[in-house]
């Protein structure tokens, strides 16, 4: 279905104020910010302007830019930005291959383009194919270009699906991606119900395509607000996020931990994956009455805690 737009402005992330200027009635576009307008779901020529931090990877970038494009009226402006070495430096030549000409220029660390929406635009439908959902069949799931590990199988969730037991009662998995780890638990007969959230709108369109199971709630929310996740659960299965962006950022894996001891009821468990270097230990032993390393190989480490 097709929805109309609230603003002529839209804006994908958030893009530095020393960079831009944004509307202060831009629509929010990007598929990691929860409650955003979906992209995909714009009119052709719908928009007057997008100012837009473009995506580091190349199959989601040129997806979002083609997809802003199509968005734009003719004669209607793209600001797109990116830093030089997460797609900055590709940003023009990607551009000229719609059919555009981007004035460019680079300031801290990014390279900005603008250009006029052209008359007409080469390749878009070739693009936004290639960004589109689709069925991957090493995975045999239904993910997207720009989900966490979406062509593959993410080494710490291999390993935590090797030593996760067969769980029970009222769960969650948090960051829960297209749905693998939540896909393992819920072969448990014993689940009566496992609420799926994510930050990733993609994510959790994929994941209600994979989890076809009428005890999962999967819900598009950012686990730091506090009314993401219901309590009083017996487990919580997850893979936390290390990164707020480009940028890594340890203490949202620590977030991650703390709201699961406050989901969980007392004697309730966490089974968390996360790579080796990661400081966990000691917010685990933090929120939780045990901490037990359950395995460590290939640069990777599983836990169980236990509320």
């Amino acid at each position: 279905m097709i929805l109309p737009m609230p603003a002529p402005d839209a804006v994908y992330g958030s893009p530095p104020p020393d960079l831009v200027e944004v509307a202060a009635d831009a629509a929010q576009l990007s598929p990691l910010i929860p409650g955003s307008v979906r992209l995909e779901d714009l009119d052709a020529g719908s928009l007057d302007r997008v100012v837009m931090v473009a995506p580091a990877g190349t199959l989601e970038r040129r997806y979002a830019l083609s997809l802003s494009l199509r968005a734009l009226r003719p004669g209607g402006r793209l600001t797109a930005m990116a830093p030089k070495d997460r797609g900055g430096a590709r940003l023009g030549r990607e551009l000229k291959a719609f059919g555009c000409e981007p004035a460019e220029i680079a300031k801290r660390h990014h390279r900005i383009c603008d250009v006029a929406r052209p008359p007409s635009l080469m390749a878009l439908d070739e693009v936004i194919r290639d960004g589109a959902p689709r069925h991957i069949d090493n995975l045999a799931l239904c993910t997207q270009p720009g989900v966490f590990s979406w062509d593959r199988l993410d080494p710490g969730t291999a390993l935590l699906l090797a030593h996760l037991p067969a769980l029970s009662g009222r769960g969650a998995d948090f960051g829960c991606g297209i749905g693998v780890l939540a896909r393992a638990v819920l072969a448990s007969p014993a689940v009566t119900a496992m609420t799926l959230v994510d930050i990733d709108r993609r994510a959790v369109e994929m994941a209600r395509r994979n989890v076809a199971d009428p005890r999962a709630d999967i819900r598009w929310a950012d686990i730091r607000a506090a009314d993401s996740t219901p309590d009083r659960l017996d487990f919580v299965v997850m893979n936390p996020p290390f990164h707020d962006g480009s940028v890594e950022d340890q203490a949202l894996g620590q977030v991650f931990i703390r709201r699961a001891a406050e989901a969980l009821r007392p004697g309730g468990t966490l089974w968390l994956t996360a790579n080796a270097h990661l400081p966990y230990e000691a917010p685990l032993k933090g929120a939780f009455k045990s901490a037990t390393l359950v395995a460590s190989s290939g640069g990777y480490k599983i836990y169980e805690a236990r509320k």
